[in-house]
Order: structure tokens, then C-alpha cells, then sequence
């Protein structure tokens, strides 16, 4: 049977119909699949959720062939709505201090999912080319985010922590740390005993992604018991991108 190709549309959450439907993907995808749930969670209603959704921005994929459907989902989060607010999101795990002394335009990225439909196409590419969009708008210098591993067993991570330890960790400038308490050292081998294919196959999309464009890792690894991932803070500055990826991922405001 053929299945017709998805119309995407990537837009921001305009209504409280929409920020619904980026929180009940999250539920799919972080609950039902990951086994993981905030304090906010709504099992009832199914909702995943959190203090910080009300001072975001939520960027929703939608399949216009799948009648509507939110399919993919982001949250985005500027310095100047962390200032106003909550605070950044990821300040609950890493110690965001290097990031904020730079004193340039900041952006988190967060809550990011798919649709397990979805997964490992090319619905990824219509999301970062609206999140383009958003950092041109805003004039955003330096993105960052934590991103998951499925599971808190170290053991199971230790090749792909340690690659990106010794291959990507970020520039002391930028270089976040773990807190104390969930902190977990990536430096689990020497740089000699990473087999560097196996860590890359284990490495999440998402974070491939990152690298891909040049980002960076911060300094430890967040072990997130509530959600059962161990989380890593991905920092990408576009002063230090690639010239070829900086012009595919960022575009002057219109």
C-alpha cells in the first residue's frame, strides 16, 4: 500500500489548543516510551508538562496528511524570556555561568521529539529550518540545550560519553558543568580506548545533529533519575560554525 509523503508545516504554538498538542506528543514520546514524568505530568489528560512551557516559545511540526497532526515539537526559550521568567530550563542541571558571562544573545533549545512514525527521515529538516528562522529573527549567538540518552545505566554510555568527552568537549569559554548531586565524569576511558565508530552508532540523532554543525559538550554528564535519561549539554555557537553549515542553518532576518 502506498502511504502518501507527509506535508509538513513548521510553525510556533499559537493557541493553548496547540501548546496541548506539542505536551501530549511529549507525553508519547517521554512518558508512554521513556518512561519518564515531571512533577507537572498530567497522566489523566496525558499532557507532559512543565513551570517553564509558559515562557516559551513551542515550535510544532505539523503533517497536513495526517489531518493536523503535530507530529515533531521544540521548545525555545531566549535570554531575555529566562530573564523575565523562570531562568533557563537547563540551569536545573549545569551550571550555566560560562554561557551567561559572555553576555551574548543566548537561545535554549528543549523538549525536542518526534513521532516515532517520524523517526529518522526528514522531518527533523523542516524544525531547524524554522528554529534558522527564529535565531535570525531574534539575533541569537549562541544556542545550547541539554540532550538525552535513554537510561541511567553508565555503564551501557561508557564509549559514547567518553568520544565526546576527548573529541567535543567545549572551549573553557563555554564550557558548562554538571552540578553537583546527578553529576556523572564523561572521561570514563582514556582517548586511546574510545572505539570511535562504536560511540558514534550510539550516539542519539539529535546530538549527532549538534555535531554536525560544530557544536560542543559541556563538562559532565546529568543523570536524570525522574526521566530516566543521562543528559549532556550540547553548546553551539554560530561564530564558530562551519561557513558551509552557517549559511544552511542561519539566514539574515527577512
Amino acid at each position: 500500500m502506498n502511504v502518501p509523503a507527509p506535508q509538513f508545516e513548521a510553525r510556533l504554538a499559537r493557541t493553548a489548543e496547540d501548546l496541548r498538542a506539542a505536551q501530549a506528543l511529549r507525553y508519547e514520546v517521554f512518558v508512554a516510551e521513556l518512561g519518564g514524568a515531571g512533577e507537572l505530568t498530567d497522566h489523566a489528560a496525558r499532557l507532559e508538562r512543565d513551570r517553564f512551557d509558559a515562557h516559551c516559545d513551542h515550535l510544532l511540526l505539523i503533517d497536513h496528511r495526517r489531518g493536523g497532526a503535530v507530529v515533531g515539537a521544540y521548545r525555545l526559550m531566549t535570554g531575555d524570556a529566562a530573564a523575565a521568567g523562570l531562568g533557563f530550563y537547563s540551569a536545573g542541571e549545569y551550571d550555566l555561568g560560562p554561557l551567561l558571562a559572555t553576555g551574548r544573545r543566548l537561545l535554549e533549545l528543549g523538549r525536542s521529539c518526534l513521532h516515532r512514525d517520524y523517526r529518522g527521515g526528514a522531518a527533523m529538516v523542516p524544525l531547524w529550518a524554522a528554529i534558522a528562522d527564529y535565531v535570525a529573527r531574534h539575533r541569537v549567538e549562541i544556542l545550547f540545550g541539554v540532550a538525552s540518552f535513554h537510561g541511567t545505566d553508565i555503564a551501557a554510555l561508557t564509549q559514547p560519553l567518553a568520544y565526546l568527552h576527548h573529541a567535543h568537549l567545549a572551549p573553557e569559554d563555554l564550557r558548562v558543568r554538571a552540578l553537583p548531586g546527578h553529576s556523572q565524569p564523561m572521561d570514563l576511558l582514556p582517548p586511546g580506548a574510545v572505539d570511535r565508530r562504536a560511540a558514534v552508532l550510539a550516539l542519539p540523532a539529535l546530538i549527532k545533529a549538534y555535531l554536525r554543525l560544530g557544536g560542543f559538550v559541556g563538562e559532565g554528564a546529568f543523570v536524570d533519575h525522574a526521566f530516566n535519561t543521562t543528559d549532556v549539554c550540547l553548546i553551539l555557537d554560530t561564530a564558530r560554525m562551519d561557513p558551509r553549515q552557517r549559511a544552511r542553518y542561519t539566514r539574515p532576518p527577512a
